[in-house]
């Protein structure tokens, strides 16, 4: 497939197809890297022990800034290179990618001056305690370390599927993915490393994702190209990335704050313990979501190329797909969990404790999931169109606005019972918002006006929601 067809038939190829064709890649890539996730999960709950899960555990606000920033950058990028290239503006598209590398690098610097400077203070303040502590500095500071190498993995791969290239995205996501389950096995059981190990494993497998990700650039298979003078930063697009990326960055970050506010609040009211079980669940919220959020990114280059090139009835076909298929997944997960959590649980640990009370715990925060298709597809469709505004409120809604109030209000007067009930209730309220903003741009999406009156309704709808 030429370069130039490769971005082109986003504007051409049946929808059916094209979502299929983009979505299963990036379904494949993410369930595979949520799988590594688990499976590290895994190999440090039988390796170490269910304190050692809660030592990972606290690191995750700090691993969700890392991917908060990966996601600006990328999404940002992506969402405006997808939008120029249909409007066929191939080197200002070049000039994008060249601004995104420069971001990555500069804030990169952050991150592994970090490691040496604040990650202990920072790891303390998100509720670590004498007895996990240790195991949050072992698993946290390599990967501090390598914080461009995740940064650049992250972003480029959105970037990649931007230009309609979803199958290497896809196994520069698997491979590496695969390499970190090995390598998990020879650290933690081979060599007796623990939790470190873990954190070798990580960190070689994004060396590894860079390096391929690198090679597919230099090779030519991309639809991007770059001159010397694309990395130099251009305020107009740095701005524009910024802005686009914003609503990505504040979903990551507002994530970050829910876990410190859910660690926090299960240290007070039930003790490690119950971080350790929270742990094993966020990992099978990770793998539940991850094929929405496939879904999600296989439709975004087709609704940005098709928006940038005025083709409305495309673009509405492929949202109104992209929602079924994410509400028969969202509905899937529901039965799922509701019918077999302890076996659920027990893939992660043999300890009863934990099984029975990640069991019930679980039944309660997925109570609401059957919603979360709508949230999913609406706030990464705002995203591609540039809408930054309304993407940002719907990110914000569910962990940021609903959820983290409710973790830290309802505890008080149900207990850990508190913490796990927050999820369904934030999770309806997101879902009331995300169908009240689609329902206010029913036009674009559901009606039956012709394609140019459709796009007049629109651009005047976003213009004054966002």
């Amino acid at each position: 497939m030429s370069q130039k067809f490769q971005s082109e038939r986003l504007g051409t190829e049946p929808i059916p197809k094209l979502l299929k064709s983009l979505s299963i890649p990036a379904i494949i890539g993410m369930v595979v890297m949520a799988l590594y996730n688990v499976i590290d999960t895994i190999f440090i709950s039988y390796g170490v022990g269910i304190s050692a899960v809660a030592g990972v555990t606290i690191t995750f606000p700090l691993m969700m800034i890392m991917m908060a920033i990966s996601a600006a950058m990328g999404i940002g990028g992506a969402s405006v290179i997808s939008r120029r290239l249909g409007e066929k503006r191939e080197k200002e598209a070049n000039r994008v990618f060249g601004n995104v590398l420069t971001l990555i690098l500069l804030l990169s610097v952050i991150g592994f001056t970090g490691a040496f400077t604040f990650l202990e203070p920072v790891l303390l303040a998100f509720g670590a305690t004498p007895d996990i502590l240790p195991y949050a500095l072992d698993y946290m500071f390599p990967i501090l370390l390598a914080t461009l190498f995740f940064t650049f993995g992250f972003a480029a791969n959105s970037i990649i599927r931007s230009e309609g290239n979803a199958r290497f995205a896809m196994m520069a996501m698997i491979i590496p993915s695969v390499l970190n389950i090995i390598l998990d096995a020879i650290f933690i059981f081979g060599l007796n490393m623990g939790v470190r190990g873990a954190a070798y494993a990580t960190v070689i497998s994004q060396v590894f994702t860079s390096a391929m990700v690198i090679q597919y650039f230099l090779s030519g298979k991309s639809t991007l190209s770059l001159t010397m003078s694309d990395f130099k930063l251009k305020f107009a697009l740095v701005k524009e990335i910024t802005l686009v990326g914003l609503p990505a960055f504040v979903q990551q970050a507002a994530g970050s704050l829910m876990m410190i506010a859910i660690n926090a609040m299960l240290i007070r009211f039930g003790g490690e313990f119950y971080v350790g079980v929270f742990g094993i669940i966020q990992r099978i919220i990770m793998m539940s979501f991850m094929p929405m959020a496939g879904v999600m990114q296989g439709m975004q280059p087709i609704v940005g190329y098709n928006y940038g090139a005025n083709n409305f009835a495309r673009l509405r076909q492929t949202v109104l797909l992209s929602l079924k298929v994410t509400t028969i997944m969202s509905a899937f997960v529901f039965l799922i969990v509701m019918l077999f959590p302890s076996f659920l649980m027990s893939i992660f640990t043999s300890d009863t404790a934990v099984i029975e009370a990640g069991a019930d715990s679980m039944r309660v925060m997925f109570a609401a999931v059957f919603l979360i298709g709508i949230q999913i597809i609406s706030s990464g469709l705002y995203q591609a169109l540039g809408k930054a505004k309304l993407a940002l409120i719907l990110s914000l809604s569910r962990q940021f606005i609903f959820l983290i109030p409710l973790v830290l209000i309802l505890p008080h007067f149900f207990g850990t019972t508190g913490v796990w009930l927050a999820f369904p209730i934030a999770d309806t309220f997101s879902f009331i918002l995300a169908s009240y903003l689609l329902y206010r741009h029913r036009g674009t999406f559901l009606g039956h006006k012709g394609v140019e009156e459709q796009a007049v309704d629109y651009k005047e709808a976003t213009t004054s929601g966002s």
